[in-house]
């Protein structure tokens, strides 16, 4: 089922069939790079499925673990150890037991001042600068082979909500967001649209019911962060049954 723009929804049975998937498409991605390669992992509650089959001997045997390196595209500013934080989802689910330490690349929080994100966001974009090994982001060399998003109930993505400044940023490939549109109303550090579009695919995974009205709304193209996040390279939604809008169910 396509969209445009280089951009198509891929409709699945349910969240175990989405995980699925989404695995697929990123061992598909690595697969496709003999090189070092870079996945930008999402918080929230959409890909915790996909992170507990990484660990799987399904998938971790697929993967060539001392060649891929994992970031995230945005962060809460609490302990590295609070159930809030991003990265310890993952880290959890299948990071800590299957990944080298090195090619971990969390966004600092353990001392950063949570009146000042901008801090952690310029120590994330120096970490990322030294990794891709240039300042300045070039279309024809992406920084990422793939980066994974979600959306939040009002539309955003990332740490990039509805209204804020973040979202015009074309300068900075990271930034700090001082307050959160939705719970948990804590200091938070984002990627930008424009360093998240540096990625040979943006994989979006949305399941559930209770996603389909923001979901009808985001590929409607409303404005709406989420609409906005695009690579420049392909752009997928992969889409559970339940969270499906209605225009787009008999494809």
């Amino acid at each position: 089922m396509t969209t445009n723009d280089n951009q198509r929804v891929v409709a699945v049975a349910d969240p175990a069939a989405l995980a699925q998937a989404a695995a697929a498409r990123l061992i598909s991605r690595i697969v496709a790079n003999s090189g070092r390669v870079a996945i930008c992992l999402t918080g929230g509650s959409s890909p915790k499925q996909l992170y507990q089959l990484l660990a799987t001997d399904a998938f971790r045997n697929r993967i060539p673990w001392d060649r891929v390196h994992w970031f995230i595209g945005d962060e809460r500013l609490v302990p590295a150890n609070d159930p809030l934080h991003n990265m310890a989802m993952a880290r959890s689910a299948f990071l800590d037991q299957c990944a080298p330490a090195a090619n971990v690349h969390p966004i600092p929080t353990e001392t950063a001042d949570p009146a000042d994100p901008d801090r952690s966001a310029a120590l994330y974009e120096g970490e990322l600068k030294s990794f891709y090994g240039a300042d300045t982001l070039d279309q024809a060399h992406p920084l990422f082979d793939l980066v994974l998003m979600g959306v939040g109930p009002d539309g955003h993505t990332a740490s990039l909500f509805p209204g804020y400044p973040a979202l015009d940023e074309t300068a900075r490939w990271v930034v700090g967001v001082p307050k959160a549109n939705v719970e948990p109303f804590v200091p938070r550090v984002s990627l930008t649209l424009a360093t998240l579009a540096s990625c040979r695919e943006m994989l979006f995974e949305v399941a559930g019911r209770g996603k389909r009205a923001i979901l009808t709304r985001v590929l409607g193209g409303e404005n709406l962060p989420a609409a906005h996040a695009r690579s420049n390279g392909e752009t997928v939604w992969l889409v559970d049954q339940a969270a499906l809008p209605e225009n787009f169910r008999g494809h």
